[in-house]
């Protein structure tokens, strides 16, 4: 019997903890794609002739976000394939560990780096502040702070 209760081998262990992080790879992936898109498909607007030199600047920084994140979020999937039947699972968890937290992060900047790009052109710089500093707060509280103390009440 594992720590947490559950009469499962390593083995048995890494094979649930694979699936638990390819399901969670799956929805991020989606959120991914579908911002990439909503990116890609600005350059080809005729309005974005109209957009200053600053506006360019941080759409290009999102375009790479928004590559990055979907390049590390598959990235456990590469040495997965990699790996495979060599026994390897629990590194490739790890990895896929890793990877995810790090995605979250890239993901977090690109979420918030969308909407205040989307305020800045439509409304202005202010509002593309105020609105991605309010975001960032809501990403810090709900992405970190509350999992963080969810963690040491389990932990206790």
């Amino acid at each position: 019997m594992t720590s947490d209760g559950r009469n499962e081998t390593p083995t048995e262990r890494a094979d649930r903890n694979w699936t638990d992080v390819l399901q969670e790879l799956r929805v991020l992936q989606t959120g991914t794609q579908i911002l990439t898109g909503f990116l890609l498909a600005i350059a080809f607007q005729p309005a974005f002739a109209a957009l200053s030199e600053n506006q360019r600047l941080f759409y290009l920084i999102l375009v790479v976000l928004s590559a990055l994140s979907a390049i590390v979020a598959l990235s456990p999937v590469a040495l997965h394939r990699a790996l495979f039947a060599r026994r390897e699972k629990q590194t490739v968890v790890a990895f896929g560990h890793a990877a995810l937290v790090t995605v979250l992060a890239t993901i977090a900047a690109l979420l918030v780096g969308v909407v205040a790009f989307v305020f800045d052109v439509v409304v202005g710089e202010t509002a593309s502040w105020v609105v991605g500093i309010a975001a960032s707060i809501v990403v810090i509280v709900l992405w970190i702070i509350v999992p963080w103390r969810q963690r040491r009440k389990v932990i206790g």
